[in-house]
């Protein structure tokens, strides 16, 4: 009988992408993926730390397990990821039945810590900092797609930069690219095996290829070569930094027709003294003088943030600082967040200016407030435009609907043909309502048939 596993993904696309170089290992030593913890024989809950909430649903799913290990003495419970990274033994010592802890230094090796674990018994493995590489070429293209038509490529793992919110560079460790000709190879791969999107994931991915080189950034030339690769249709990438986002970047993106006119530019606050206190490097006139340069080189450019409310010591007149930025920003769509200490953080030690939990959540709602009328009318208007779609698959709230996304990353929902609805076709579709998250389409024609292999189910929570 065939062994089976589950793996159970919580935070951010470098944690998902992590999942599928997991699953490309177990696949590889004859297991089955399986979306239901009763048929599993190894479970894996890769786990993020960036939010407090995260590390609650983490542990009441780990919880759940409980009875599961009753039921068979057999099954292997794994936690990795940022989480495992950072807390190591003590998961186990709150959760007897963790059998496997493992770091994010050890993604690459998950498929050897399940076979000790079952030959010897509870292992912790979560070294301080990864292994010397030349690249993890081979292990990308044994990885498991969640999305067959729809690829995450990472170009580097861990990061240079000191946010004061941020332990990010204290569980993945300082900046370390992949050789360039690996990337491209993966992306050639990708596409030889019906990928048409690709996204390319890093902590700040226009520091790309700075450790490489000793000089400056690679990535501007890594989107112009991955462009040239046939058969794929789409480039998107995340996230950048905006002290980092470089003008030979935005040219790179205006000149590559693969490159999508989407940019992710994370703003935090448009407050500078919040700004200086998070240690970003950059103030809120030179983020907005970013903005327009790249609008102004890329025309129909979709933009999108990440902003924080109630960091320590923000005062009203911060936060409607902030206010003002996201106005003045109009973007499409934004990430809110209400701060969360992480231990080990410098913004964790500032407990005398933390912010009373009902002023943040007051000012929360004025910033959702704000940031969802600008998606609103920037979505609005889109109405009468005929849009190229990524199909996705049915609607996940209306099953005769057809989801996909454009090329600015914007939910579409419209009705289509039967030859029109698999996952990973190209239709085009005319806009004919705007909503604050998505819009409503009128199905026009078929632009491509899909060109993937089938995917294997990868919980991502």
């Amino acid at each position: 009988m065939t062994s089976k596993f589950l793996i159970s993904t919580y935070g951010c696309q470098l944690n998902e992408h992590d999942s599928e170089r997991i699953a490309g290992q177990l696949v590889g030593r004859g297991m089955e993926a399986t979306a239901n913890p009763e048929e599993a024989d190894v479970v894996i809950f890769n786990t993020c730390t960036v939010r407090e909430n995260a590390d609650t649903k983490f542990y009441a799913h780990l919880g759940h397990l409980k009875t599961l290990r009753e039921q068979n003495p057999n099954l292997v419970i794994a936690v990795g990821g940022c989480m495992a990274q950072a807390q190591g033994g003590a998961i186990m010592d709150r959760v007897s039945h963790v059998d496997l802890v493992f770091g994010t230094h050890n993604v690459g090796d998950v498929a050897n810590l399940v076979d000790e674990v079952r030959a010897n018994g509870k292992l912790v493995a979560v070294p301080d900092a990864p292994a010397p590489s030349g690249g993890d070429l081979d292990e990308a293209l044994t990885a498991v797609r969640a999305l067959p038509f729809a690829a995450w490529v990472t170009l580097q793992t861990g990061c240079n930069n000191t946010c004061a919110y941020c332990i990010v560079p204290d569980v993945r460790g300082p900046e370390v690219s992949r050789p360039f000709a690996h990337v491209i190879e993966e992306v050639e791969e990708l596409a030889r095996r019906g990928v048409t999107e690709v996204t390319f994931l890093g902590q700040n991915v226009n520091s790309y290829g700075r450790d490489l080189t000793g000089r400056s950034p690679l990535f501007a030339e890594l989107l112009r070569a991955a462009g040239t690769v046939e058969g794929i249709s789409r480039i998107r990438y995340t996230s950048p930094h905006p002290k980092d986002l470089r003008p030979e970047v935005l040219a790179a993106m205006a000149e590559t027709n693969a490159v999508c006119e989407q940019l992710h530019l994370p703003l935090q606050s448009g407050s500078n003294r919040i700004l200086t206190a998070m240690r970003r490097g950059y103030t809120a006139e030179r983020y907005l003088e970013k903005i327009e340069a790249a609008r102004t080189l890329i025309p129909d450019l979709a933009v999108t943030t990440d902003l924080i409310v109630g960091f320590p010591g923000e005062t009203e007149e911060d936060f409607v600082a902030t206010l003002e930025v996201a106005a003045e920003a109009d973007w499409d769509s934004a990430f809110t967040f209400i701060f969360s200490p992480r231990e080990g953080t410098r913004a964790a030690a500032m407990v005398d200016d933390f912010i009373d939990p009902e002023v943040v959540a007051e000012r929360f709602a004025r910033l959702v407030a704000v940031v969802e009328r600008s998606a609103l009318r920037r979505h609005e208007a889109r109405v009468g435009r005929t849009e190229e779609v990524l199909v996705l698959g049915p609607s996940k709230t209306d099953p005769t609907m057809t989801s996909g996304r454009t090329r600015q990353g914007k939910l579409v929902h419209f009705s289509a043909p039967p030859t029109a609805q698999a996952a990973g076709t190209y239709v085009t579709a005319t806009i004919h309502h705007g909503a604050r998250h998505h819009l409503l389409g009128t199905y026009q024609e078929l632009v491509a048939a899909p060109r993937h292999r089938r995917s294997i189910p990868l919980a991502v929570r």
